[in-house]
């Protein structure tokens, strides 16, 4: 394998016909393009996707899961005052705390990844932005 790496390294050099180069960012048969300054996006979403996804969980999924949990909690209580006095009133004050408990876990991580998406954005305009203002203050060609 060696043996062909220094060839198509020569190849390459001497500028024939049939050049070969070496990429290290792909496997054989990978069809991944190398990551080129000024190429296309790579994100899997936009700015304007992730602001109408953490949109949709505010204006959505939050109130939906709230009012189904709300139903849950009356109709269980409704059932847990029909059984008064059973074993299963008990069982079911169990499963209306195990239900709530999940459902207060669930609306923490809604908020944590509509939180997440709102922040993404900016962090990756605060990064570009720091960067540049790196470059632009660091680069010896500025004053010339």
């Amino acid at each position: 394998m060696s043996g062909d790496v220094g060839q198509e390294q020569v190849r390459a050099h001497a500028g024939g016909a049939d050049q070969v180069a070496t990429r290290l960012n792909s496997g054989p048969g990978a069809a991944v393009p190398p990551l080129v300054p000024g190429g296309p996006g790579d994100f899997a979403s936009t700015p304007a996707e992730k602001k109408a996804a953490a949109g949709t969980i505010e204006t959505e999924l939050e109130p939906d899961t709230k009012k189904a949990a709300d139903h849950a909690d009356d109709a269980t209580g409704t059932a847990q005052k029909g059984f008064d006095g059973w074993d299963t009133a008990a069982g079911l004050a169990k499963v209306a705390d195990t239900w709530d408990q999940q459902v207060k876990t669930l609306m923490g991580r809604l908020a944590g990844e509509k939180a997440a998406l709102r922040g993404a954005s900016g962090l990756f305009a605060g990064n570009d932005t720091g960067l540049h203002d790196r470059f632009l203050s660091q680069s010896k060609l500025n004053h010339l």
